[in-house]
């Protein structure tokens, strides 16, 4: 076992402080990765807060991790020591349930094992990124491209993904008119990757305080949600919706938006029940659906995708002292567009 330093949560209603976490040995298909880099999610908020669920504490999170090969197990054959590396929201899964065999492990029918607060196959609950060092199978360590700035490849590992996984499933491209729910750091991310597909896009964000931003991003349109007329006027308009709120929206109002055979993804994850009246899908013909993160395939797609396209999040890179502060910041949507943690801040 390698001791290494990191921030963890006492309980739900604790700060996160410094600490002392264990990583296993290097086993021969294992990998050790030095950190340089972890991405904040809202994810990380609502899992040490308790918020999706009791947690055994204390406990380390942080599923969007770049760093650097220090050690490799004898039979790794995908990585070597010195290679610039990432690791997402899942280290494992079962391998052999029918999901996991069509590539598709993000929906492992046995559970995939989630990079913090999930279930080890030695019983042991894992811990993530907000760390110096982290143990993780070849298999599911992502190769960074030199051309993504380092300290923004991070948020590409949760962000990145959740928002290409169903663009792309969904064919986000030429001809097609998208809009996004949310300008923030999952909103962002879909903005810049679906203006790179091709399509046509919108952002429906509450005000139009981040406007500018957005257009930046590559929208074409802008409008804000909290004026009525943003609803009729663009009523029955898009081909795909990707919500990425994690708050209660009126589920009939966004469905509305949707044309002929449109469809409404939730990427975000709120902790409340949406209800919805089945009546708004009847008409158009129209899709309600979720989308969780993506496959390793699809995350090692969207990372060569972004380098080509000149893709990365816009960051603002914090100490580790600063991670308190940091989900306050969060909670009060006061970031643009994403924290990044800067790990060597933790040795």
């Amino acid at each position: 076992m390698k001791t290494v330093n990191a921030y963890a949560a006492p309980s739900a209603t604790e700060p996160l402080v410094p600490t002392t976490i264990e990583r296993r040995d290097v086993g021969p298909k294992d990998v050790l990765i030095r950190i340089a880099y972890a991405g904040i999610c809202h994810s990380d908020i609502h899992t040490v807060r308790g918020e999706w669920g009791p947690q055994q504490y204390p406990l380390t999170v942080g599923h969007e991790i770049v760093g650097v090969v220090e050690e490799a197990g004898s039979e790794v054959t995908l990585h070597k020591v010195g290679d610039r590396v990432g690791v997402g929201c899942m280290v494992d899964s079962c391998r052999t349930c029918a999901n996991c065999q069509q590539g598709e492990e993000q929906y492992c029918l046995n559970g995939n094992t989630g990079t913090y607060a999930g279930v080890d196959r030695d019983g042991s609950i894992t811990q993530g990124g907000y760390s110096t060092h982290i143990v993780v199978v070849e298999d599911f360590v992502l190769s960074v491209p030199e051309s993504i700035p380092y300290e923004a490849a991070a948020p590409l590992l949760c962000a990145g993904v959740t928002t290409y996984s169903p663009l792309a499933h969904w064919n986000a491209g030429p001809g097609k008119k998208v809009a996004v729910v949310g300008l923030g750091g999952l909103g962002h991310m879909a903005v810049k990757i679906a203006h790179a597909m091709g399509a046509e896009v919108t952002v429906l964000s509450q005000t139009l305080s981040k406007e500018d931003d957005g257009k930046r991003f590559g929208a074409e349109y802008y409008y804000a949600t909290s004026d009525p007329d943003t609803f009729k006027q663009l009523a029955n308009t898009f081909d795909l919706i990707i919500n990425t709120v994690s708050a209660k929206i009126d589920l009939d109002a966004y469905l509305s938006l949707l044309g002929l055979d449109g469809t409404m993804v939730n990427v975000g994850a709120p902790a409340d029940a949406l209800p919805l009246h089945v009546f708004t899908l009847f008409n158009q013909r129209r899709s309600f659906a979720g989308s969780g993160i993506g496959s390793i395939r699809e995350t090692q797609e969207m990372l060569d995708f972004c380098a080509e396209h000149g893709i990365a999040p816009e960051i603002e890179l914090i100490p580790a002292d600063g991670i308190n502060e940091a989900y306050e910041r969060v909670l009060a949507s006061d970031v643009r567009y994403r924290f990044v943690i800067d790990a060597a801040t933790l040795a």
